[in-house]
């Protein structure tokens, strides 16, 4: 490898961090003569820097091996804390992926966000999140990793609290917030766990480790029951999913980055974790259960969302959880495989919808249709992520989810009709999505509507272009299988269930007048979809009820028992003083008797102690 590209491969996390440090005059009002667009391009100018240097780096690569470094970051005694990188074609890979769609991302936003008073803010936190995701990519270390998707943690709380005036916003930034927060607890009780048993945290060494080590049932149990909790917040995964949808109050162009890369961080992370995972059949059987039950559960709420952004981040969720069923599976591959198809296809999707949104100032389906002829461009880029998103050949969720079920075909053939089920689901979803959105007769808010300008338009059609080239992308890359090899069953079963989900969704009655269907038992399911299978309230009346029950009573028993007491001492204290106070004579002889008084009944009760201890001795 080029030795100039190997040492300056830690500077990619840190493009984004600089140009973040960059916009911070204007994000907090220091400059204001200029107006905020300088602190976007100085941002958008060093997204630039961070994708070529990675292009590079990721061409060097490619046909190495991986190298690993260390920066060594305190060392005292028998305590050694490094950092350790590794500079691989996959993460290289995922950095170019990470700066590509961030760019992308920036330049939308260019448009999207023009008018917006807060616009170096917002890059600012789009800068950050770059680059803690770009150092998650190349990261060898799980206690960095910890800390990065901390700081995406944070940065996500910012991103949807970004319009805090509203107060619909306030509560989806606290509820993503705390929901990680769950996750990230556990995680870091694992990390902590592992520090200790295995005394590293760097991958390298506890991929060495894991070949050795010798735990019992329970804590390889728990410790890998802790190390999905991160992720699973991270993935929003059941059962701590409820917070994506809610984060779509945000700006687009942050949910185009959260619904295509952050979420999948969380996926990455747990990639990397698999030799430790598989310590534990537990852990592994957990991983496939909350992948299972959250990619038909979320694909099936999905159908019920009226929507546009909301209906989109069900279908992320579901995506995550076959991430989750592919690591649970030891698929390892076959996940990173999928992540890549579902994070371009994704960020186009979320792309289109947003200019649907910019153009009709709503998010609600039932308010739209008639626009394929408006707005082309955002229509192309609507069907082409729509295609990259289901198994439509040759695009690149077609060669993941086949790569994957021809392989378990005959050994699990129950997780053939969990992929051929969900990608039924999502291509009826987003067929019901195009003809509400895009066909039919327009509606008021779509009589007059333009096409985009180009700084939103640009980056959709570059999206557009790389999606329909993922496949030849996968085959310079020699990740297709060969055409000998391929079992046509399971070709014939996906493309089936495509075609059967897109032919229910072309067909089944919408009527956009109607937000609820006037048939009872249609009803009933709706709303069931429509409101998650109602967790949130479940989680009302369980989790919420007993937490806030708990807080009564430790708020009680602080109030009267803990300060009750103290309040008795100082009582005691002041009744005492008070009442001797009285019998105060001036006289040495009376404060002489006092003290004796006191000795001969401190040493009565010490006697008398000795004296039992010496009559019954234990």
């Amino acid at each position: 490898m080029n030795q100039l590209l190997f040492s300056t491969s830690w500077w990619i996390p840190f493009y984004g961090l600089i140009g973040a440090l960059l916009t911070l005059p204007w994000a907090i009002g220091l400059i204001r003569r200029t107006g905020p667009r300088p602190a976007a391009y100085f941002n958008w100018l060093t997204t630039v820097f961070a994708f070529v240097h990675s292009v590079f780096i990721f061409i060097d690569i490619w046909d190495r091996e991986p190298e690993n470094f260390l920066i060594t970051w305190f060392k005292a005694a028998d305590f050694d804390l490094s950092i350790a990188l590794e500079v691989s074609p996959i993460s290289v890979g995922a950095t170019v992926l990470i700066t590509g769609l961030s760019l992308l991302a920036q330049t939308y936003a260019l448009g999207y966000m023009e008018k917006d008073w807060a616009l170096a803010r917002f890059f600012a936190l789009m800068g950050f999140f770059e680059a803690a995701l770009s150092g998650l990519a190349i990261s060898d270390s799980l206690f960095l990793s910890y800390a990065l998707l901390e700081t995406l943690t944070l940065s996500t709380y910012l991103l949807v609290g970004f319009w805090y005036a509203q107060p619909l916003v306030v509560t989806a930034a606290r509820d993503a917030f705390l929901t990680k927060r769950v996750g990230d607890l556990l995680l870091l009780m694992a990390v902590v766990t592992l520090s200790t048993i295995a005394g590293s945290l760097n991958f390298s060494d506890l991929y060495e480790w894991a070949q050795t080590a010798n735990l019992s049932p329970t804590v390889s149990a728990l410790l890998g029951l802790a190390l999905i909790a991160g992720p699973a917040g991270k993935c929003a995964q059941f059962p701590l999913h409820l917070w994506l949808d809610e984060a779509m109050e945000g700006p687009n162009p942050a949910s185009v980055m959260r619904n295509s890369l952050v979420v999948a961080g969380g996926a990455y992370l747990l990639f990397k974790l698999q030799p430790i995972l598989a310590l534990s059949p537990v852990a592994l059987n957990a991983l496939i259960i909350m992948g299972t039950v959250t990619a038909v559960g979320a694909s099936l709420v999905s159908l019920a969302q009226i929507d546009i952004k909301r209906a989109l981040s069900h279908s992320t969720s579901a995506y995550m959880g076959l991430a989750f069923l592919a690591v649970g599976m030891e698929q390892g591959g076959v996940a990173l495989m999928l992540l890549l198809a579902h994070a371009i296809a994704k960020a186009l999707l979320f792309m289109s919808s947003g200019s649907v949104i910019f153009t009709t100032n709503t998010q609600d389906l039932t308010e739209m249709g008639g626009l394929w002829s408006k707005m082309p461009a955002t229509t192309t880029a609507f069907v082409v992520g729509a295609g990259g998103m289901v198994t439509l050949l040759p695009l690149g969720s077609f060669w993941a989810m086949l790569g994957w079920a021809d392989g378990l075909a005959l050994v699990s053939p129950w997780v053939v009709a969990v992929l051929v089920l969900v990608n039924g689901l999502t291509a009826l979803n987003l067929t019901r999505l195009f003809r509400l959105i895009f066909w039919g007769t327009p509606q008021p808010k779509t009589r007059r509507t333009p096409e985009v300008g180009w700084q939103m338009a640009l980056p959709m059609v570059s999206l557009t272009v790389i999606t329909l080239l993922l496949p030849l992308m996968l085959q310079q890359w020699y990740l297709l299988p060969d055409w000998e090899s391929i079992n046509w069953i399971v070709v014939g079963l996906l493309v089936s269930s495509t075609v059967l989900g897109i032919g229910i969704g072309s067909n089944i009655y919408l009527h956009k007048a109607w937000s609820r269907s006037t048939v009872l038992a249609w009803r009933f399911l709706q709303d069931l979809l429509g409101y998650n299978f109602y967790i949130d309230r479940l989680y009302r009346v369980t989790v919420v009820s007993a937490v806030a029950l708990l807080s009564k009573i430790s708020a009680w028993s602080d109030r009267f028992v803990v300060d009750g007491l103290i309040n008795l001492v100082g009582f005691a204290a002041i009744f005492g003083g008070q009442t001797l106070k009285y019998s105060v004579s001036g006289r040495s002889q009376g404060y002489l008797l006092t003290i004796l008084v006191g000795i001969s009944v401190l040493g009565f009760f010490i006697s008398w102690s000795l004296g039992l201890l010496n009559k019954f001795p234990f």
